[in-house]
């Protein structure tokens, strides 16, 4: 059957094999439709098996300057259209531009933090075509010179770990945006985006699936973020993505010709859109036809790559030449040095002392580094209490779940870290359960954030009661009410010592201190005197 591979995957994609599937599987027992459709799915798999796809991406990271890249225009995301511009960023006769040099020591520490040689005199170019948001009719960016060279970034698959080649970083400016879906006649332009500074981080086809680059941007944003040199936001386009994909048989080394799918703007609709595009080059190739170098969009409602942008494109489309009114950028060793010296904590190393220094575990490291204000909020939890688990399992479970629920950052969240080493404490101290302190306490304490732990614990009655003598009580009135259970227990049946417990906690209203309640039951009951 593996000799004929080859014709069956033809087979199942004609009308006929089809039409004629579709009919049978409607019109037979279930359990021949079961195993024509899992011949189907064979022969599919099968088909997809014998390729390998080769992805390169271009990742484009809108960086947090103050200021435009070429000029003194605010850079600022979400101001009324049109606002943020002027004569130097039109580009009107007479003007000239000027490097941003906070862009240069941004680009400088993201180079550094991947391990890129650091261009010494590094350049900029004028890429030339037609955007009708680009007020220049051309983009400065770097072609010949970029300011980082190689470099990589270590991603975990299924529990494997890939070094993700990088052929260069640059530095660019970005367009402006158009909006098709205010006036159904017109397409409006907002200008404000035009000249904002962009890194463009390029990666070697050294990616092979779409879950490797859902983790690649996922690891990358992580880093600009720790880097404080971008907010990472892909739903304001903070980060965008162009995937690279192509197809080849496996075992084969020479690449096939790839289709570029643009401006893709989430690591989830990246994902996507290299599966769907895989499947239809494999597709494509398995009729006998070949694929066409092309620019293609992905439509994230219908999970397609379609609508052909542009055909093939090569670097002398473009008619790169130097940009001759921005001087070359020097960068001297002690310039990096400086850079160097100044640079925050990466991810690795702040898991490393999470892990070290406060002893959790892996899995709430990397919780915790999902998020770096997430990090700071455990931080400052831990000035006020040393249950470094505790503050893990509160921000990872209970705060992370109530964020999440109302659609809130950390740093948006109404109680602070001190406020939530108080609720660990009375847990600590026996004051207070912890199911009672998470699921009751809390969410009245997000709701009246300037009350204290204690005081509203006190309003809500669920203070525990952890003397001895009270609960000693409790739980002899509570044997004596079940002799038949007690017998049981005494004989072996020690699961009933739940429910002695639940009857203690419900004779209390909740209020005994349970490891207190546990300790006294279990004497009790193995006491047989």
């Amino acid at each position: 059957m593996l000799r004929h591979s080859a014709y069956f995957t033809a087979l199942i994609e004609t009308k006929i094999f089809r039409r004629t599937f579709t009919f049978y599987s409607f019109h037979v027992p279930k359990s021949v439709n079961f195993a024509l459709r899992l011949i189907y799915s064979l022969l599919h798999f099968a088909r997809l098996m014998k390729y390998e796809t080769v992805i390169g991406l271009e990742v484009h990271v809108q960086l947090n300057t103050k200021s435009k890249a070429f000029c003194g225009d605010a850079a600022a995301y979400g101001a009324a259209p049109n606002t943020h511009i002027s004569a130097i960023s039109m580009a009107h006769p007479g003007t000239l531009p000027r490097v941003n040099e906070r862009a240069i020591e941004y680009a400088v520490r993201l180079g550094l933090a991947l391990g890129c040689d650091i261009t010494r005199d590094t350049r900029f170019d004028r890429k030339n075509y037609f955007y009708a948001d680009s007020p220049k009719g051309f983009q400065t960016t770097q072609d010949s010179h970029p300011i980082c060279v190689g470099g990589k970034l270590d991603i975990e698959v299924g529990g494997e770990q890939k070094t993700i080649r990088l052929h260069h970083i640059h530095l660019e400016e970005d367009a402006g945006k158009s909006i098709h879906d205010i006036n159904p006649k017109h397409s409006l332009i907002d200008l404000n985006r035009a000249g904002v500074p962009l890194l463009e981080i390029v990666t070697e086809p050294d990616l092979r699936s779409g879950e490797e680059a859902y983790v690649f941007i996922t690891e990358l944003r992580k880093l600009v973020r720790y880097l404080d040199i971008s907010d990472g936001n892909m739903q304001e386009g903070s980060i965008r993505c162009d995937c690279n994909i192509s197809i080849r048989p496996k075992g084969e080394t020479k690449l096939g010709t790839r289709c570029e799918i643009k401006n893709v703007n989430s690591m989830r609709n990246a994902k996507r859109a290299i599966e769907y595009e895989a499947k239809r080059q494999i597709k494509v190739i398995e009729k006998g036809g070949t694929i066409d170098q092309e620019t293609r969009s992905f439509d994230a409602q219908v999970g397609h790559t379609n609508n052909v942008l542009r055909s093939k494109e090569n670097a002398h489309d473009y008619r790169y030449f130097p940009e001759p009114d921005l001087s070359p950028v020097l960068l001297t060793d002690e310039y990096i040095d400086t850079v160097q010296k100044n640079m925050p904590k990466l991810p690795n190393e702040i898991k490393q002392e999470l892990q070290l220094v406060y002893g959790l575990s892996d899995y709430d490291a990397n919780v915790l580094l999902e998020d770096k204000d997430m990090v700071f909020f455990y931080k400052e939890i831990t000035q006020h209490t040393k249950n470094y688990k505790a503050a893990a399992n509160w921000l990872t479970n209970v705060i992370k779940s109530y964020l999440n629920e109302n659609n809130l950052s950390i740093d948006q969240f109404a109680l602070s870290p001190k406020t939530i080493a108080n609720l660990i404490g009375m847990v600590d101290d026996n004051k207070l359960s912890n199911a009672a302190a998470s699921q009751k306490v809390f969410p009245e304490l997000v709701k009246q954030p300037d009350t204290s732990p204690l005081e509203l614990a006190g309003q809500l009655n669920l203070l525990q009661d952890s003397d001895a003598g009270s609960i000693e009580a409790l739980v002899d009135r509570i044997i004596a009410k079940f002799p038949d259970k007690v017998k049981a227990y005494r004989n072996g049946k020690k699961g009933l010592l739940g429910m002695f417990m639940g009857e203690v906690m419900k004779a209390s209203g909740g209020k005994v201190n349970p490891k207190v309640a546990n300790q006294l039951l279990r004497e009790k009951l193995d006491n047989k005197t």
